[in-house]
């Protein structure tokens, strides 16, 4: 029994390890995916989930799967999503979730942003050249 438990612990680690990982990729990913368009159009769509799950009222299958397993591994419990529960008490002390969740969202919006500018200089790259005898 015990080592049911510590694996369903493991099990849990493992999915916030993960979901750090993708929380970075979606508040970073604009910076790492320059010249790389395959995972550009990734981390749109992770930009547009992470929208999505933050201004709705549907959990992330993240901290759902979190929850499961440390429910099994009879760790505590917490209520609210995973940004409320780990980001919110480090980095927001004492802050409403409406302001994280309007924080989240304009971190997710800074990103389309750089993708714009990348755009808008390649546009005007391939008219310099376009012009050029």
């Amino acid at each position: 029994m015990i080592r049911v438990a510590r694996a369903m612990a493991l099990v849990a680690v493992l999915i916030l390890v993960v979901h750090l990982v993708w929380l970075a990729l979606v508040i970073f990913g604009a910076l790492w995916t320059r010249g790389r368009p395959v995972w550009s159009l990734l981390h749109i769509l992770a930009l547009v989930w992470g929208i999505v799950v933050e201004v709705s009222p549907w959990p992330c299958p993240l901290t759902l799967g979190e929850q499961y397993f440390e429910a099994r591994s009879g760790s505590p419990l917490y209520q609210g999503g995973f940004l409320l529960h780990y980001l919110d008490a480090i980095v927001y002390p004492n802050l409403p979730y409406w302001v994280v969740t309007s924080a989240g969202v304009a971190v997710c919006a800074l990103n389309p942003g750089i993708y714009c500018s990348r755009w808008r200089k390649s546009i005007l790259a391939r008219r310099r050249d376009a012009d050029r005898p």
